[in-house]
C-alpha cells in the first residue's frame, strides 16, 4: 500500500480550506474527488480520514450509487452497520441497473447473514448483458450459499462459472476446497493442478494443494507445497498456520 504524494498534499490543504467549490466545478465533481480520497483511505486503514471524505461526498452528491456503494464498504469497514445497510440499499435503489452496485450490495447481504438475499442478486448480476464477469458474480454466489451450508448449490456455481471460464483461479479455488471438505481429495487436486498449470501461485492454493496431497498420504508431494509457501509466501497467514502446525 502506498500514500501517493499528491493525495499527502492534498490531504494537508484540506484543512485550511472550506468545504466551498473552487470556480467552476460542480458538487458531482467534488464528490468524485471525495470519493476516490475516501477509497484511497479505507485501502491504507485510515478509516476516520475514510469517513471524513465519504460523508463529504455524500453532502455534495447523495443521489449518486457509486458514492453510496463507497459509504456502506467505509461504514461497515468501521461496523457502524445500520448506516452501512442503508447506504448499500440506497446505492442498490439509486442504481438497480448498475450490475457493479447491486454486485457490492449482494456481498454485503452474504456477510450479514442474508444468504438468500445475497444469492438472488448475484444471479441478477451474472444474468445481466452489461455485466462482463458474470464468472465472478456466480463464485461470489457459490461463496454467499457455501458460508451458509449450501454445498450441492455452491458447487454449482462454481461448476457454471469454470465453464465460462475454465482457467479462472477463484473458481477451481473454491471448488477444490469444497471437494477436499468433500473428502473428494482426488478430485480436489485436480482442481489444484488446473490453477497451478495456468494462474500465478498464491498462498491460498499451496495452502489447499498441502492440505490435499496430505489427506491422499503423499508427503513428498506435500512437503514440496508446504516448502513453497514458506519461501514464496513467508508472511502469509497460511504460513503462519502451517507453523502453528495447523495443517490437516
Amino acid at each position: 500500500m502506498r500514500a501517493p504524494v499528491a493525495l499527502v498534499l492534498l490531504l494537508g490543504l484540506t484543512a485550511c480550506v472550506t468545504n466551498k467549490l473552487a470556480p467552476g466545478k460542480t458538487p458531482a465533481n467534488a464528490a468524485s474527488v471525495n470519493v476516490q480520497l475516501a477509497i484511497e483511505y479505507m485501502r491504507l486503514n485510515k478509516l476516520a480520514i475514510a469517513r471524513d471524505f465519504i460523508e463529504r461526498a455524500l453532502s455534495q452528491d447523495s443521489s449518486n450509487a457509486s458514492v453510496q456503494a463507497t459509504a456502506g464498504l467505509i461504514y461497515e469497514r468501521l461496523g457502524e452497520m445500520p448506516k452501512a445497510e442503508h447506504a448499500f440499499a440506497t446505492a442498490a435503489r439509486l442504481g438497480r441497473d448498475d450490475p457493479s452496485v447491486i454486485n457490492s450490495y449482494a456481498g454485503f447481504l452474504c456477510r450479514t447473514n442474508q444468504p438468500a438475499q445475497g444469492e438472488k442478486l448475484f444471479v441478477k448480476v451474472a444474468r445481466n448483458p452489461l455485466y462482463q464477469t458474470p464468472e465472478v458474480a456466480l463464485v461470489n454466489a457459490g461463496v454467499c450459499v457455501r458460508n451458509s451450508g449450501d454445498n450441492i448449490s455452491a458447487e454449482r456455481y462454481f461448476r457454471d462459472a469454470l465453464a465460462i471460464r475454465p482457467n479462472y483461479a477463484e473458481a477451481l479455488l473454491q471448488l477444490g476446497g469444497l471437494l477436499l471438505d468433500r473428502d473428494e481429495a482426488p478430485e480436489a487436486l485436480l482442481m489444484v493442478q488446473r490453477y497451478v498449470a495456468v494462474n500465478p501461485p498464491s498462498p491460498e492454493i499451496l495452502w489447499l494443494g498441502l492440505r490435499v496431497e496430505r489427506k491422499l498420504g503423499d508427503d513428498s508431494a506435500a512437503g514440496e507445497f508446504a516448502r513453497r509457501l514458506q519461501s514464496e509466501f513467508p508472511g502469509s497467514e497460511q504460513a503462519r498456520m502451517l507453523q502453528s502446525g495447523l495443517a490437516r
